[in-house]
C-alpha cells in the first residue's frame, strides 16, 4: 500500500522543554492539555501504550470502532496499533500517559490490554489518582531515582486495573489461560496479513490447535477461527475508515488474492460490502 493509504501513526511527543525518558514515557495533566478548549482527535493509531485516566470526564470515545462511555472515574487503556477517535470536553480532568513497552512488565501490559475501558467508583478511583499524581510529580520534578518510582507506581496502577477486570478466570489455570490468550492476541495483530490458519498460531504458541481453541473458548467464548476472522475484519475496517485505500488495495494488503472473495467475506462478517461500510460509517 502506498504511503498516503496508511492510518495516521502518532509517536510519543513530550511537552515543550521535556525530554521525557528518551521518548519512552510522558504523563500530562488533562486540564492543562485542554487549556479551556475541547480536544477533538480523528481516527489514528499509536506506536505506544496509551492510558487516559479521567477523574471528571465528558465526550465520546471509540476504540477499534467500539464506542465507550466517557464519564467520571474511567480509565482507557490501549495497546500499540489500536485505532481510536476521541472528543474530550473542556471540563474533563485527569492524566494522560504515553509509554513504551520497556517502561513496564510485559505480562502486566498484556493482561491489562485485554480490556480497553475500566470504570470505577469514586473511592476506588481516588486510590488510582494518588498513584497518578505521584507519577506526575516525579516526572515534573525529577528527584533522585524518579524513573524507578514512576515504574513502580505504574506497575501498581496496572495491577489494580487487572484486579478490576470483569469475568476473568481465577486460580492458576485461569491465569495461564489469560496469559496464553494475551500472547495469541498479540500474535494475531502482528501476523494477520500473512497467517490465517489456526494451526499457524498454535505452532507459534507451541500448542495443538485443540489446546488453543480450548483457551480461546474459555477466555473469550469464541473459537480461534472466529477470532481470526474478527481480526481480519477489524484490520479491514481500520483501513477503510482511516485511509483512502481502494477496496482492492485493502484486500491485497490483508493477503486476499481474490478481491471478490474478500468482499463476500467482509459482507458475511459485517452485513455490508466494504464500500457500503465506509460510506455508512463516515
Amino acid at each position: 500500500m502506498s504511503a498516503n493509504t496508511h492510518i495516521p501513526l502518532r509517536h510519543i511527543a513530550p511537552p515543550p522543554g521535556e525530554a521525557g525518558f528518551s521518548g519512552d514515557f510522558t504523563i500530562r495533566d488533562v486540564a492543562d492539555m485542554l487549556a479551556g478548549k475541547d480536544m477533538v482527535q480523528e481516527l489514528h493509531r499509536h506506536d505506544f501504550y496509551y492510558l487516559l485516566a479521567l477523574q471528571k470526564g465528558a465526550g465520546t470515545h471509540a476504540i477499534d470502532f467500539t464506542p465507550y462511555a466517557i464519564r467520571d472515574h474511567v480509565v482507557f487503556f490501549m495497546r500499540p496499533g489500536q485505532v481510536h477517535e476521541l472528543t474530550l470536553h473542556t471540563d474533563s480532568t485527569g492524566y494522560l500517559l504515553a509509554f513504551k513497552a520497556d517502561i513496564s512488565d510485559g505480562e502486566l501490559l498484556r493482561r491489562t490490554a485485554a480490556q480497553n475501558a475500566y470504570y470505577f467508583d469514586a473511592g476506588e478511583f481516588g486510590r488510582l489518582l494518588s498513584l497518578l499524581a505521584d507519577m506526575f510529580r516525579e516526572y515534573i520534578n525529577k528527584p533522585h531515582e524518579h524513573l524507578k518510582v514512576i515504574k513502580a507506581n505504574l506497575s501498581i496502577f496496572l495491577i489494580n486495573l487487572i484486579r478490576q477486570q470483569d469475568d476473568s478466570p481465577t486460580g492458576t489455570a485461569g491465569h495461564y489461560r489469560q496469559e496464553r490468550f494475551a500472547e495469541f492476541s498479540s500474535l494475531l495483530e502482528t501476523h494477520i496479513t500473512t497467517h490465517k490458519q489456526v494451526s499457524a498460531y498454535a505452532a507459534m504458541l507451541h500448542l495443538s490447535p485443540y489446546q488453543l481453541n480450548a483457551i480461546t473458548k474459555s477466555v473469550a467464548g469464541k473459537t480461534c477461527s472466529a477470532l481470526i476472522d474478527g481480526q481480519i475484519v477489524l484490520e479491514a475496517q481500520r483501513l477503510l475508515l482511516a485511509t483512502t485505500a481502494q477496496v482492492s488495495q485493502v484486500a491485497f494488503h490483508l493477503g486476499f488474492e481474490d478481491v471478490s472473495y474478500f468482499i463476500r467475506f467482509f459482507r458475511k462478517q459485517t452485513g455490508f460490502t466494504p464500500e457500503a461500510f465506509r460510506e455508512n460509517y463516515r
